[in-house]
């Protein structure tokens, strides 16, 4: 990915994702639930029937339905993230991560329902056709209407939840989608990156171009068409193993509370690395916390905004209790995660220290595969001859110290498979740099655990080869069409938040450069990201910027939300409000 500096990238993502902000985000989610006294319960009873149409009303402010507006919020969440996310959080964290996941779902539908009430309080609704919502306005209607110096303290804070939500969008909502996409129709259709990048940017370029209400309409047709789809193809897998379900729940709550072994693809880790990823996962799929859902939600048509609020609270229920879990579960319990080798090398193979030019030659940073030209991968597994753009590594054990995060003291070692010029085939080997800052004890050597491989899956891919496992051929068609849906719709969504924050900084006039912008970096993302890491470390930016610049608005104004979710709550249990469609009031 050009020159990039991803260890500057890596240097803000830890401080972003600091030891801190996990709990941060944790206590976050326990306040609000305790002061709007769990109105997690009032979202799965009143909040369906909300969405159901029960209280529509047609001559109420904004331009979409209640419904429309949950799909549009929920098109962005479900997304990769359902997918890719929970892949890389098991396979990476272990079953552990799911649980805190699970947390995160629940936490999530109590701040999700608290920020998007705030959102709907102050939404800017000078243009019916157009309205706007998200942080940026809550402060400026709340503390810019002090005037004098608290109007410029104002314009300060949105114009900086704005560009951290823009980056957001390029790096989370649209670089992430894409480059997932363009991976896995590579490996299962050796269809050019390129030319996926091609296809989605028109696809989503043909809807984004209609604004809000034709994003709501799509929304509303493609979210319950592709969850249901993906829903019924993973409870299919999870019947062959119905058996083995008590058995993968329990160790999913162990590995959330002590370390997981090392086995097969699995490096091993601890309680807390498996708490960390979990938590990184879910707060991007579900967005809980990020503020960009009540910026979605805003355009409903609705004048209580404590009701849109609790119909936010099912994002978080949907997309993580509901879809994240059975992608987890089949994950776990296809044993995907701790796959055994699937090749071996061939000839003399070594780990080789390459000192940095900052630190002394007995305490190198870098390692990298020492091997011979003419040694070659032998498969030995049915998942398929290796081809050019296969990915694999070799599990390395680092002498004496183990990683400050996971725990481990097992590193990877990556290769790819190539073609050059001539049309004949090499692998390249990918440096692995290691900070002795992130390691207990000194690392000064580093050996191969055996000659074996195991095959690298990237993300979707990882989901895509679970359901292989079971039923061959499945993973190829189903995650790859969900890919593309729910990749899409994220996309379509996310480019609406970003021109939201456009409008915001820079007026009407920014938003088709951005919209053309948001084309080309699909294009880019899809067609120039290679490294599985890299990508990583863009979603934490997007993420962690958003909600550093979010979490403290919605902390600090977040009492006006509950004082509106009470008052509403209040007026739902005496009956209040008009039914519509022949339904019944009691629904509390």
């Amino acid at each position: 990915m050009m020159n990039f500096d991803f260890g500057i990238l890596d240097s803000i993502n830890s401080i972003l994702w600091g030891p801190w902000t996990p709990y941060v985000l944790l206590a976050c989610g326990v306040l609000f639930s305790i002061w709007t006294r769990f109105i997690q319960f009032t979202v799965m009873t009143h909040g369906v029937q909300v969405v159901r149409g029960v209280y529509d009303d047609p001559d109420d402010p904004g331009v979409i339905s209640h419904f429309q507006a949950l799909s549009a919020a929920l098109s962005a969440t479900v997304g990769l993230g359902n997918i890719g996310g929970v892949a890389l959080a098991v396979g990476v964290g272990g079953p552990g991560a799911l649980f805190w996941m699970w947390i995160v779902g629940i936490l999530g539908m109590a701040l999700k329902s608290v920020e998007i009430t705030l959102a709907m309080m102050y939404r800017n609704t000078t243009d019916p056709e157009n309205p706007h919502g998200g942080a940026m306005w809550v402060v400026e209607a709340v503390v810019g209407s002090r005037g004098g110096v608290w109007s410029v303290v104002a314009r300060c804070i949105g114009i900086f939840f704005c560009i951290t939500l823009v980056i957001a969008t390029f790096t989370s909502g649209n670089m992430f989608q894409a480059w997932s996409v363009a991976e896995l129709t590579e490996s299962y259709f050796a269809v050019p990156k390129v030319m996926t990048g091609i296809v989605m940017a028109v696809i989503v370029g043909l809807v984004i171009v209609g604004g809000i209400k034709r994003i709501g309409s799509v929304a509303g047709k493609l979210v319950p068409f592709m969850c249901l789809l993906y829903l019924v193809s993973a409870f299919t897998v999870l019947a062959v193993h119905m058996s083995e379900l008590p058995g993968i729940l329990n160790s999913i709550i162990q590995s959330a509370f002590q370390p997981t072994e090392a086995k097969g693809a699995f490096i091993g880790g601890s309680a807390g690395w498996a708490f960390i990823q979990g938590m990184k996962r879910a707060f991007f799929s579900n967005e809980a916390g990020l503020g960009s859902a009540p910026i979605a939600h805003a355009a409903a048509k609705t004048d209580e905004p404590a009701r849109e609020g609790i119909v936010g609270g099912l994002g978080p229920f949907i997309d993580t209790l509901c879809i994240c879990t059975v992608t987890g579960l089949v994950i776990l319990s296809t044993q995907t995660w701790n796959r055994a080798a699937v090749g071996s090398f061939n000839g003399p193979v070594a780990i080789k220290a390459v000192p940095s030019d900052e630190a002394a030659e007995a305490t190198p940073t870098a390692f990298t595969i020492d091997a011979s030209d003419d040694a070659t991968l032998l498969p030995i597994d049915p998942s398929g001859d290796w081809t050019v753009g296969s990915r694999f590594y070799f599990v390395g054990k680092v002498g004496g110290a183990s990683h400050r995060e996971s725990g481990s003291g097992r590193v990877k070692f990556f290769g790819e498979i190539r073609s050059d010029d001539d049309a004949a085939t090499t692998i390249n080997w990918i440096p692995v740099t290691e900070n002795g800052d992130n390691w207990n004890g000194a690392v000064t050597d580093v050996t191969l655990e055996s000659a074996e491989v195991y095959r690298e899956y990237a993300g979707a891919e990882l989901t895509g080869f679970a359901f292989d496992r079971d039923f061959p051929g499945l993973g190829r068609w189903l995650v790859t069409l969900a890919a593309w849906l729910f990749a899409v719709s994220s996309m379509i969504s996310w480019s609406y938040y970003g021109e939201q924050g456009m409008v915001y900084l820079f007026g009407d006039r920014s938003v088709f450069p951005f919209k053309l912008a948001f084309l080309v970096g699909v294009i880019y993302a899809a067609n120039w990201i290679e490294d599985a890491n890299h990508m990583m470390m863009l979603m934490d930016l997007g993420t962690g910027a958003m909600l550093w610049s979010n979490i403290p608005i919605v902390l600090a104004l977040g009492y006006l939300a509950i004082g509106s979710l009470d008052t509403y709550k209040k007026s739902l249990r005496e009956g209040r409000f008009k039914v519509h469609r022949g339904a019944s009031s009691n629904d509390t």
